[in-house]
C-alpha cells in the first residue's frame, strides 16, 4: 500500500485533549477553546496526526460534559462555535485532523428530546428513550423495573413521579439512556453527525458505543457489588450492535473522500468481538478495550483491586496483538481520562524520565494507532488526594458516599481513589512553574499538581533529554516508518520476564524493540532476539546510553533497525 492509498491513522499518533484541564484563555479557572488555539502550535511541534476532543457541547456538566444538553451548540464555558470553527482551521492549518467525542447511548435530562419525552407518555418522542413500568414490592411500594445498577453507583433507573414510570439510565440520572430500537433516534443522530462532518470535522471518538443495544426485555442481570443487578450481559455488545453501527457508516461515514476516523470505546468487548467491528468490512476503524486496564480489577466491583505491574499489562496488549493480527487494529493507549495517569500506575516515580519514556516505547511502537492524553507526554503524574474534598468526579464522589454509608474506611476508600479514581488524570495541563502552572490566571475548577514547578512544557521544552524531547523523537519516528504502520508484529523471548521484546517487520524492513519495564537493571543477549538470518543492530532511538550492549538499565528502551 502506497502512502498515498494507506489510512492516515495507521501511522498517525493522536492527542487527547480534556478542554476542561487544558488551557484557560479568559481567567474563569477552566479550560476553553481559545485555550486550545493558543497551544496549536505545541501540538504541531510534538508531531500528532489528530486531537481527539473531549465534549463541548452545551451540558449541565453532571459529568463533565459527558450528559450533552445540545449536540449541536458549544457550552459557553468553553466558548462558541466560531471560536470551534477557528480551531479547526488552525488545526487543519499545520496538518492536524480533529476528532470529536461522540456520546449517544444516553443525552443529558436537559436534552430537548428527554424534556418532550418526559413530558407525556402520549408524547411522540416517549419512545426516544427507555421507559418503563415499576414493579410492587411486597408493602405495596413501587421498585424499579429490575436491580440493575448504575455505573455510578446505585441503581440504573429513576422514577418520574409524572408519568409514575421509570427510566433507564446506565450511568447518572442526570444521563438517560437513548432508545436505540427506535429508528427515528438513529435517524436522528446520523443527521447531528451529518452536520458536524459537514462543518469538517474528521471522525468520532464513539463513547460507550457498544451499549447501545439493549435485550428490549431488559431481563435481570447477574448479583453485583453493592447489591444491584450487573445487566451487562443485556446491553454490552447487544444484539443489534453490528446492525446499528453498519447503518450509521453507510448512512454516514461511507464517503471515502473524507477519510474520517471511527474508534469505538467498547467496554467488555472479546478479542473476536473487537475483530469483527474493525475488519476490513466492519463499520468501526479501532476500538478501546479495557481487558489491560481492568487487570487489577478483582470481580465485576471496579474498586476492589490487587497488584498489578507494567509487564502484565503489556502481555494483555501483545495477547492482543496476536488476537487481532492483521484483521483487525488495536488503539493503543495506558491512559486517558477516565484512566489514571500511566506514569503513576504502571510506572516508577522515582525514574519520572526513565519510566516514562519506556512505557511509551513499549506502546507506540506495537501494531495500532497509539493515544497520548495530554501531559502524557511531560511524564505528569496522578493528582494528590487527601481528603473527600479533592473528589470532582461524580462516580468517585458517588462511590465514597455509597461506601462510608455502608461501613467501609473512609481513608481505604480515598486509597482506592489514588490508584484508579478518574480525577487522577484531570488535573490541569502543566504549562510553566508561575502560578496555576500556566494553565489559568485564575483558581482552576481544581487544583494544579505541586509537582508543576519541575514537571512543566516550558522547562521540557528546553532539555535535550525531557520526557517531551523523546515523545517528539517517537512520534517522529512512527511517522516516517512504513514497518511501524503496516508491519507484522513479532513476539521475542528475552530470557528476563520484565524485558518486553519485540520486532516490527515489512518485506526486508525490520525494527527491534527491547524495553526493560522495572527498576532494576536487566541482562539480556541481544544476539537471541535477531531474526534466523541475522543482521546488524543499528541503534535509531533509546532513553538510555545503551553502552552495555546485553544488559539494560532501570526502565531502559532500546529501538534497533536491523540491517543486512
Amino acid at each position: 500500500m502506497s502512502r498515498v492509498d494507506e489510512p492516515w491513522w495507521k501511522r498517525a499518533t493522536i492527542y487527547q485533549i480534556y478542554p476542561r484541564s487544558f488551557a484557560d484563555s479568559d481567567g474563569d479557572g477552566i479550560g476553553d477553546l481559545r485555550g486550545i488555539i493558543s497551544k496549536v502550535d505545541y501540538l504541531a511541534e510534538l508531531g500528532i496526526g489528530a486531537v481527539w476532543l473531549s465534549p463541548i457541547y452545551k451540558s449541565p456538566h453532571a459529568d463533565n460534559g459527558y450528559d450533552i444538553a445540545d449536540y449541536c451548540a458549544i457550552d459557553p464555558v468553553f466558548g462558541t462555535l466560531d471560536d470551534f470553527d477557528e480551531l479547526l482551521a488552525a488545526l487543519h492549518a499545520r496538518g492536524i485532523r480533529l476528532i470529536m467525542d461522540l456520546v449517544v447511548n444516553h443525552t443529558s435530562d436537559e436534552h430537548q428530546w428527554f424534556k418532550e419525552s418526559r413530558s407525556s407518555k402520549d408524547d411522540p418522542r416517549r419512545d426516544w428513550y427507555w421507559w418503563r413500568k415499576g414493579r410492587t414490592a411486597p408493602d405495596g411500594s413501587s421498585l424499579p423495573p429490575n436491580d440493575w445498577g448504575s455505573f455510578f453507583s446505585g441503581p440504573a433507573w429513576t422514577l418520574d413521579p409524572a408519568s409514575g414510570e421509570y427510566y433507564l439510565h446506565l450511568f447518572a440520572p442526570k444521563q438517560p439512556d437513548l432508545n436505540w430500537e427506535n429508528p427515528r433516534v438513529r435517524a436522528a443522530i446520523h443527521q447531528m453527525m451529518k452536520w458536524w462532518i459537514d462543518r469538517g470535522v474528521d471522525g468520532f471518538r464513539m463513547d460507550v458505543i457498544n451499549y447501545i443495544s439493549k435485550d428490549p426485555g431488559l431481563p435481570a442481570g447477574e448479583p453485583g457489588p453493592q447489591g444491584y443487578e450487573d445487566g451487562s450481559r443485556w446491553f454490552a455488545s447487544g444484539p443489534h450492535l453490528m446492525e446499528y453501527l453498519q447503518e450509521m457508516r453507510l448512512a454516514v461515514l461511507s464517503d471515502p473522500g473524507k477519510e474520517l476516523l471511527t474508534v469505538g470505546e467498547t467496554p467488555m468487548i472479546t478479542p473476536s468481538q473487537a475483530a469483527q467491528l474493525t475488519d476490513h468490512e466492519g463499520p468501526l476503524d479501532m476500538v478501546f478495550q479495557f481487558e489491560h486496564v481492568n487487570l487489577d480489577q478483582v470481580g465485576p466491583d471496579k474498586w476492589e483491586l490487587r497488584p498489578t505491574s507494567a509487564r502484565e499489562v503489556f502481555g494483555s496488549l501483545v495477547a492482543w496483538q496476536h488476537a487481532l493480527g492483521d484483521r483487525g487494529w488495536n488503539s493503543l493507549y495506558l491512559s486517558n481520562h477516565d484512566q489514571p495517569r500511566q506514569l503513576s500506575r504502571f510506572g516508577d516515580e522515582r525514574f519520572r524520565t526513565r519510566s516514562a519514556t519506556a512505557l511509551a516505547t513499549a506502546l507506540h511502537l506495537l501494531r495500532g494507532t497509539p493515544y497520548v492524553f495530554q501531559g502524557e507526554e511531560l511524564g505528569m503524574a496522578n493528582a494528590p488526594v487527601a481528603s473527600s474534598e479533592d473528589l470532582y468526579d461524580i462516580e468517585s464522589r458517588n462511590h465514597f458516599a455509597t461506601a462510608v454509608a455502608a461501613g467501609s474506611d473512609p481513608d481505604g476508600v480515598l486509597e482506592v481513589f489514588r490508584l484508579k479514581g478518574r480525577d487522577n488524570p484531570r488535573s490541569p495541563m502543566q504549562w510553566t512553574d508561575g502560578p496555576h502552572a500556566g494553565f489559568s490566571t485564575g483558581r482552576p475548577w481544581m487544583p494544579v499538581n505541586p509537582d508543576y514547578r519541575t514537571v512543566n512544557a516550558a522547562a521540557e521544552a528546553a532539555e535535550e533529554d525531557s520526557v517531551l524531547a523523546y515523545y517528539r523523537r517517537l512520534i517522529r519516528l512512527r511517522a516516517n516508518s512504513d514497518v511501524v504502520a503496516h508491519g507484522s508484529f513479532v513476539e521475542l523471548d528475552a530470557g528476563d520476564p520484565n524485558v518486553l521484546a519485540y520486532r516490527r517487520e515489512l518485506g526486508s524492513e525490520s525494527l527491534l524493540v527491547v524495553v526493560n519495564l522495572s527498576g532494576e537493571v536487566r541482562s539480556i543477549r541481544l544476539g537471541d532476539l535477531l531474526p534466523p538470518e541475522g543482521g546488524q543492530l543499528e541503534l535509531v532511538l533509546g532513553n538510555g546510553d545503551a553502552s552495555a550492549r546485553d544488559a539494560l538499565g532501570e526502565w531502559e528502551a532500546r529501538v534497533y533497525r536491523l540491517t543486512s
